[in-house]
């Protein structure tokens, strides 16, 4: 198996590769770099604030003379799992409503339909933030607001999928059969989905990744003892005249997360339709 994802990386154009070495960097610095950060993440280490990188802090120090390399892992740790999750979750649960509506049709299809169409029409940020003043901004709540800013959106791809493929013979063959909703659902319509809706899944964690930087840039996001990368941008900040790493840093990580992610999307688009 894992021969074949290597060969099957290798196939990848070279942007797709970049963007696929940069999207496992972050991810394995998600999940096992608090295991190798140097310092604790509130410890105070420097006396001087803002101070250069040198061979002890390879980022320098932040506004309070915490080590920078080592709030910007634990940044990414929150960043990278919370928008995953919340990508997860908003495909999951839009992907199962399209396949229900597009499967019952008629007016349970047009009710939910419309009743997306409606939520989609509000700006994603503007509805988080009513959200977020509504229910509060600790980790799960965020989680699970970001993923219900984005179900309306993957409804609509996932909608227009399944509505192709519950047209076919072989979805007809299965109800000839005698298979109920959830076997058609699940075992002949869903599996036809698969690659769109995984490309989806990586637009929808590009998306959540800069919502989720956006509202702790706010100071609506993650909330302190925690920091995640827009939080580190936040704080920051008044070390933006003289360009110091510690706001430098973060604001990097999220370029080359949103922006790898993105190459690699439209690698795999690209290797699809050809």
């Amino acid at each position: 198996m894992i021969r074949s994802l290597a060969s099957r990386a290798a196939a990848l154009p070279l942007s797709g590769r970049i963007g696929l070495a940069l999207v496992l960097f972050w991810l394995v610095i998600a999940v096992f770099g608090p295991l190798i950060a140097p310092y604790p993440v509130g410890r105070f280490v420097d006396e001087e604030v803002f101070s250069p990188a040198t061979s002890q802090f390879w980022l320098g120090s932040d506004y309070l003379g915490r080590d920078v390399l080592s709030r910007l892992i634990w940044g990414a740790r929150y960043t990278v799992l919370l928008a995953l999750g919340a990508a997860v979750l908003a495909v999951f649960t839009g992907t199962s409503i399209a396949l229900f509506a597009a499967i019952r049709g008629g007016v349970v299809d047009e009710v939910i339909s419309r009743t997306m169409d409606t939520l989609i029409s509000i700006p994603s940020k503007i509805f988080s933030l009513v959200l977020v003043a509504a229910f509060g901004s600790s980790l799960s709540l965020l989680m699970l607001i970001a993923a219900f800013t984005y179900i309306p959106g993957n409804y609509r791809i996932a909608r227009a999928l399944a509505v192709n493929l519950v047209g076919m013979d072989f979805v007809s063959v299965a109800r000839a059969r005698g298979e109920g909703a959830i076997h058609i659902a699940w075992r002949e319509v869903l599996p036809n989905m698969i690659h769109p809706l995984m490309a989806d899944m990586g637009l929808r964690f590009v998306f959540i990744v800069l919502l989720l930087s956006g509202l702790s840039f706010l100071g609506l996001g993650v909330q302190p003892p925690h920091a995640d990368l827009g939080s580190l941008v936040r704080e920051n900040i008044s070390g933006l005249p003289q360009g110091a790493s510690a706001i430098l840093s973060p604001a990097i990580a999220i370029a080359t997360l949103t922006v790898g992610a993105n190459l690699f999307i439209d690698a795999l688009k690209g290797k699809g339709d050809s």
